[in-house]
Order: structure tokens, then C-alpha cells, then sequence
């Protein structure tokens, strides 16, 4: 299975270019460090061209008719399809997701855009009558209209790189928004194909432009643009906090880490737990900012639940994306490293190995720990790998006081047959939301998807992040 092209280019005006310097990011495959192909190292002068191009023509998209732009997008889905094949390859050796993992991340894709292309039609403003507030006068009325922020652009993560990077683009075109699309350097290939199939579907020049490139020559210099009115991103909590602060007075959507509990109490379905537990923590090697992070069991159940993921937990394949795995290489040694570290500090204080194997360069067997004590790195920093701790607790005050201690507030499980209970505890956590007797995962497109604390600002989902999109903008009428 080859990579049908090497050298792939950046998007400016519906023209595709190499930087030109020559300049490029070589890309290597997780899975055996082999190249997978190359992107253009653009200048920041490039960059610059890439962003003045978007400026100028939003306010002519920004006149299209909405149906005009909903087209767009049905005709973007379509043409999406048509490249499963070529697309699917592409996210399989350039992020190591199995082949049949990544075909149906395109395929979801697809309809994530027919959705937005719908629900964009939908938006509408309000009117507002004066005398609704003392001392007004009916005689003066308000119109409430949504309009698009201008630039907006979208900085998609390596693990998702074609849908994480649809569900921005896709809100931010249906709205009026031009884009300035930067794709995850690992998924930028990808990213790029995707991109060709909006080109092929009639994208208008300029409307959506590519910068790729190193993040110490581009990243400051894009996020700082004047002429960037909105950036939306998903990535690693440290450099979301940095572009926060760096874009200072325009609105930003971050979706960032996570450390995910599942809590499990006594009269939990044990192996309905086992099962969600396991694929929510292990499913494409704990690289989900939605995985589950760490399980607080109530001590008269963790043994028994122990026991059964240490038994789905064995029969699970290690080895490459291309042999079809459970447990895949991690995107590169960098983070396995990390992982390792977290791992060997919890047995060194202390934690109980209750399942591991062969670790070899970035591929590593899945571990799960057992009796996680908050003195250890596991119990509070993001593993984002093949590591599942277990905290024993003694009830659930205990699980919900840990939560709350804990950096991150993105999505949390709760695993219950007392409905009553599960309400009380998810009214209690401080998160962007609850799963009930399910894994933490991003559920359906169309679903609010958040997170509080270190784990973002601002709403996603295909609705809220058409919202996010657009700004009102007050017409007052003096009759």
C-alpha cells in the first residue's frame, strides 16, 4: 500500500503552491518511521498572503445567499465520499489509525458537513420591541441580526485530522466566515486531500487558504494576525492557554485535554463496566482528549472490576495499524516517553502492575494499574496513551471530591443501576459532561461538546459551533 503522492502544497486562491523557500516538513509514519510524504515549511510572508487573501474576499462570500453556501457543502460531502478510499489511506499511515478506523472518520465527516449544511440555514436573529423596558417607547424597535466574525481560523489535532478540521470549516463557511485552515503538522497530509475535495466541489478563490509549516516560524505569527477575527482550536491544554493569551481580544473556542474518571459504584453492571471502561480508555491508544483517563471504583467492587479488565485487557492485539490492532504505536517516541515515565513513577511509589507487556519504541502494551494513590503522577496528568490507573474509593463523596481537585473538566462516566444517584452525583461534578452507564467519547456531532477548567472555553457540536461562528449585530429603528 503506497502513498500515491510524495510531495503534497499548500491551498492560496485555489492554486496549489510549494513554500518558496523549497522548504519542507517531512511526515512519518507511527506505525515503522517511514516517510509518509512531505508539506510545504511556509515563511511567515506566506502566511501573510494566506490570511490577506481570506480578508479580502469574506465580505463577498459573506453576500452569498445561504443556500448558495449550503451547496457548497452538500457538494464538499459528496466529493469527500468519492475520496474515502485516498483519504482513508492517507489518515491510516500518516496518524497510525487501523484502515477501516480511519475510511469510517471520513465517511462521519461527510455527513458532519451535510448536517451543518442544513442546520446553517436555520440561523436566524430576533426583533425586539422597545417598551419592554420602562421608560421606552414602543415607537423604537431592534433588529437583532447574526453576522460572521470575518477570518476565522481553524487549527485542527493530529488524532482527527479530517473530522476535528471539517467540524470547524464546515460552521465557519455555512456562516459567511472565510478560513484560514492550519492542519495538525502529523495529519496535515490529510488535511490537505480534504481540503481538495472543497476545491473540487467549487470553492471560491481565496475563500479557504492552507498555512503549513514549523509552529516556532508560523504558529505566534498566525495566531497574533490582525486580520484573524475568531480562532477555533483543539489541541494540548498548554498551547491553548498560550493562543488565549496571545489573541487577547477576539473570540476563541478551545477544546483541549482531558482527564476522564469513570466511576463506578456498587451497584454498578460490572461488565457492562469492564467493556466501556476498556474500549473508552485503550480505543486508538488513549490518544482521545475524550478517553478515560482514570477509574474510581467504591472498594467493594474494585476487585472484581479489576479482574474483568485485566481479562478483556489480555486479549487485546498489540501491534501496527496496518496488522489491524487494538493497540497501536503511539504518534511518535516523544510521547510514548512521556507515558513510560508517568507509568514507571506510579510503580515506584508504590501502584500494583496488573497487566503490561512488551514495550518497543513507540508501540506500547497496554498497562493498567491498580491502587493509584494521588501522590502519583498517573493520578492527575493526561497519560493521552495506553494507561488505565485505578483509585480506590470508599463511596462516591470521595470519587466527586477527587474530581473536583482535578485540573480538567471535560467529560466524566458514571456507572450505575440508581438513576436517582447518577443525577445527583453528575449535578455535583464540575464538567463538560456526563456520561451515565457509557465510556466518555464525543458522542454524535450534533451533541453540545465542552469543557471546563483547563479543558477549554466555548461550545462545539455542529449547532453551537455554527453559533460561535457569528456575532449579533443591532439595527435600531426610531419610528
Amino acid at each position: 500500500m503506497e502513498q500515491q503522492r510524495y510531495t503534497h502544497q499548500y491551498l492560496l486562491n485555489n492554486e496549489w503552491k510549494d513554500s518558496e523557500s523549497g522548504d519542507v516538513v517531512e511526515i512519518k509514519s507511527p506505525d515503522d518511521n517511514a516517510s509518509v510524504g512531505s508539506v510545504p515549511a511556509m515563511s511567515q510572508n506566506e502566511v501573510d498572503a494566506a490570511v490577506e487573501s481570506a480578508s479580502d474576499v469574506q465580505e463577498n462570500w459573506a453576500s452569498k445567499d445561504g443556500h448558495v453556501r449550503s451547496e457548497l457543502l452538500h457538494r464538499w460531502a459528496e466529493e469527500l465520499e468519492k475520496m474515502t478510499d485516498e483519504i482513508g489511506m492517507s489518515i491510516h499511515k500518516e496518524v497510525g489509525k487501523t484502515l477501516s478506523s480511519a475510511k469510517s472518520e471520513v465517511k462521519r465527516t461527510a455527513e458532519l458537513i451535510r448536517h451543518t449544511a442544513e442546520e446553517g440555514l436555520r440561523t436566524h436573529g430576533s426583533f425586539i420591541q422597545g417598551d419592554a423596558f420602562p421608560g421606552a417607547s414602543r415607537s423604537t424597535k431592534a433588529m437583532v441580526q447574526k453576522v460572521p466574525h470575518g477570518v476565522v481560523l481553524a487549527i485542527a489535532p493530529f488524532n482527527y485530522p479530517v473530522n476535528l478540521a471539517a467540524s470547524k470549516i464546515a460552521p465557519a463557511l455555512i456562516t459567511g466566515n472565510t478560513v484560514v485552515f492550519k492542519p495538525a503538522t502529523q495529519g496535515a497530509i490529510s488535511g490537505i486531500l480534504m481540503v481538495e475535495a472543497l476545491v473540487k466541489a467549487g470553492l471560491p478563490k481565496g475563500v479557504l487558504n492552507i498555512v503549513t509549516g514549523r509552529g516556532s516560524v508560523i504558529g505566534d505569527f498566525v495566531v497574533t494576525h490582525p486580520k484573524i477575527d475568531m480562532i477555533t482550536f483543539t489541541g494540548g491544554t498548554g498551547t491553548g492557554k498560550n493562543i488565549a493569551k496571545k489573541a487577547s481580544m477576539i473570540p476563541v473556542v478551545l477544546e483541549l485535554g482531558g482527564k476522564d474518571p469513570a466511576i463506578v459504584l456498587e451497584d454498578a453492571d460490572l461488565d457492562l463496566s469492564a467493556k466501556e471502561i476498556v474500549g473508552g480508555a485503550f480505543s486508538y491508544s488513549g490518544q482521545r482528549c475524550t478517553a478515560i483517563k482514570r477509574v474510581m471504583a467504591t472498594t467493594a467492587v474494585a476487585d472484581e472490576l479489576t479482574e474483568k479488565i485485566k481479562e478483556i485487557v489480555n486479549n487485546m492485539k498489540v501491534g501496527k495499524s496496518t496488522e489491524g490492532a487494538d493497540i497501536i504505536p503511539m504518534i511518535d517516541q516523544k510521547s510514548a516517553d512521556y507515558v513510560t515515565s508517568l507509568v514507571e513513577d506510579a510503580v515506584n511509589k508504590g501502584a500494583t502492575v496488573v497487566t503490561s507487556g512488551e514495550h518497543q519504541d513507540n508501540l506500547l502494551s497496554p498497562v493498567v494499574l491498580d491502587h493509584v494513590t494521588e501522590d502519583m503522577r498517573v493520578a492527575w496528568e493526561e497519560q493521552f496513551g495506553p494507561v488505565l490507573p485505578i483509585m480506590r474509593v470508599e463511596n462516591e463523596l470521595e470519587a466527586i471530591d477527587l474530581e473536583k481537585r482535578n485540573e480538567y473538566g471535560l467529560q466524566a462516566s458514571i456507572f450505575t443501576k440508581n438513576l436517582e444517584n447518577a443525577f445527583t452525583i453528575a449535578d455535583r461534578l464540575n464538567v463538560g459532561t456526563v456520561q451515565v452507564n457509557g465510556k466518555t467519547s464525543r458522542g454524535p456531532d450534533h451533541f453540545p461538546f465542552l469543557g471546563v477548567k483547563n479543558s477549554g472555553q466555548g461550545v462545539q457540536g455542529i449547532g453551537r459551533s455554527i453559533d460561535s461562528m457569528l456575532r449579533d449585530k443591532v439595527l435600531v429603528l426610531n419610528l
